[in-house]
């Protein structure tokens, strides 16, 4: 952890886009969306022109009442304007605190709560036809990008006001809370500080290092994610062009990218896995990509090795950085086209040196292996400082400074970590639920996703999903599931009915639950 603390002064949201304009000004920014709360910035701006927009954003924030050391909840429909709205927070000296737009009302109204009667930015639709009108009673003030309500006060109507200086608040106080990806349930509360995210920032940007010249990067993540936070940092303050998506529909994205032919990719696991598609284009949509980063869940080897095998750059990487929203990244591997799609993918990596490092420890008193595996644990100075709301629950998983990943697998002699499983997600007697679905993916082209989740009887059961929904090739799958743990029959579903997550994870123990009524299937 040493690497991460010297001179870690905090990462400095609210001033993130001015200082990245002072070092790069004609540097730009490009999106696949308009803006609601910055609509003059177009599809196109200078960085200069949105760290203007975030400075007005934060005059105006600070006109209706947010003071330093408030929270600002910010949850509204989807768009890049969630992030200038939490800068703009930042830059006041108040706390942001970012929830899901895929978030239902009434998780949203219960983490408020939890928050303390937060200040609520957010729009007519989230109001309109998600937020019940006790949302005005869980809030200090609540404020509109877009539409109107009596009880509420717009943005528009502090247009105008005089600008306000930026805040500089201590390294090691909350500079942001981000949720995590209540696959267990409601969403946790992670606090960050700006020493924190920093400490994040560093592991990242070491990784990047060796990347030489004018890069142009895509970026499609949650907005509400913290991993936003550290991409956007490393590019910008490098003077990277950077195009941000909102949606990473296949056609829309290979539309864009024919043109734009970014160099280096940011996204999640499972839209990796729909951009497989990319790779036969005609128009070559991922030619030029030197770099693919992603920093959630491993990646299924066939998915790494078609879009590898799509750039033409003579040496294309692909990076891998496990790790979780409390803790940031933790461990890296990269691959290359010398990477077989039957290579092991449940390999995710080594900690950075002088930064992370992982443990793993018995689960049962015999020493952690593949057949027996161990609980994974990571010490980092990324690490959260709390639940919010909830630090009981946090101090739960934390040993002596080891943070517990609720994960469970093995390090190999030459100290790789090898991730089998979430630990609720273990099926007694199976073996690794994920090394089995890479396997599949491997055996089966026309998968679009597969899942293996217990049954009610406690057997395997495969949920599968093919491309374009069409009917699953039964004797390709009788031949794929040869040699692999016995499984219940595969019980296929369309890949939009799957329950996700805001970073796209599907969330295991509620697709359990629907098997059990016999949801989706069929489909």
């Amino acid at each position: 952890m040493f690497l991460q603390r010297v001179a870690n002064r905090g990462i400095g949201l609210g001033t993130l886009l001015e200082r990245a304009a002072r070092r790069h000004p004609a540097n730009i920014l490009v999106f696949d969306h308009d803006l609601d709360a910055a609509p003059q910035l177009g599809r196109r701006a200078t960085v200069g022109e949105a760290a203007d927009a975030v400075a007005d954003l934060a005059s105006r924030l600070r006109s209706s009442g947010i003071r330093a050391g408030d929270r600002v909840v910010v949850y509204k429909s989807d768009g890049f304007d969630i992030t200038l709205l939490a800068w703009s927070a930042a830059r006041i000296g108040a706390v942001p605190v970012l929830l899901s737009p895929q978030l239902d009302g009434a998780t949203v109204e219960t983490l408020m709560r939890r928050t303390g009667r937060p200040h609520l930015v957010t729009d007519g639709a989230k109001l309109g036809q998600e937020l019940s009108e006790e949302v005005f009673d869980a809030s200090q003030s609540v404020l509109l990008v877009t539409g109107s309500h009596p009880r509420a006060r717009t943005l528009a109507s502090f247009a105008g006001v005089e600008r306000v200086a930026p805040l500089e608040m201590p390294p090691d106080h909350p500079a942001l809370i981000t949720h995590t990806s209540g696959t267990t349930g409601v969403p946790k509360l992670a606090v960050h500080t700006g020493r924190t995210l920093q400490a994040r920032f560093r592991p990242q940007a070491a990784v990047t290092a060796p990347l030489r010249g004018r890069q142009v990067v895509a970026i499609h993540v949650s907005f509400v994610h913290s991993r936003l936070v550290t991409a956007l940092a490393i590019s910008l303050l490098r003077g990277y062009p950077v195009v941000i998506l909102a949606d990473g529909g296949t056609a829309h994205v290979a539309d864009l990218f024919a043109g734009l032919k970014p160099t280096v990719l940011e996204a999640h696991p499972n839209s990796y896995l729909q951009w497989e598609e990319l790779a036969d284009d005609p128009r070559r949509p991922l030619s030029g990509v030197r770099l693919y980063s992603s920093t959630f869940d491993a990646i299924h080897p066939r998915t790494v090795q078609r879009l590898l095998a799509a750039s033409e750059r003579p040496a294309p990487v692909f990076g891998q950085l496990y790790g979780q929203s409390e803790i940031g990244p933790s461990v890296v591997r990269s691959f290359s086209r010398r990477r077989s799609q039957n290579a092991d993918g449940r390999c995710v990596g080594v900690p950075f040196p002088g930064m992370t490092d992982v443990r793993v420890v018995s689960r049962n008193g015999r020493p952690p292996s593949a057949e027996n595996p161990g609980y994974i644990e990571v010490k980092s100075d990324g690490r959260i400082v709390t639940y919010l709301g909830e630090d009981e629950r946090y101090r739960e998983q934390v040993t002596d400074g080891w943070w517990r990943m609720g994960d469970v697998g093995y390090r190999t002699k030459w100290g790789c970590v090898h991730l089998l499983d979430r630990e609720v997600d273990l099926i007694d007697g199976f073996g690794s639920t994920l090394a089995v679905e890479d396997r599949l993916f491997g055996r089966v082209p026309q998968l679009a996703e597969v899942v293996v989740v217990p049954g009610g009887d406690g057997r395997a059961v495969p949920v599968v999903c093919t491309r374009g929904d069409v009917p699953l090739d039964r004797a390709a799958w009788e031949a794929a599931v040869a040699g692999l743990p016995p499984m219940a029959e595969p019980v296929q579903w369309k890949q939009a009915d799957l329950p996700q997550t805001a970073t796209t994870k599907v969330k295991r123990l509620e697709l359990a639950k629907l098997l059990a009524v016999g949801a989706g299937q069929g489909a």
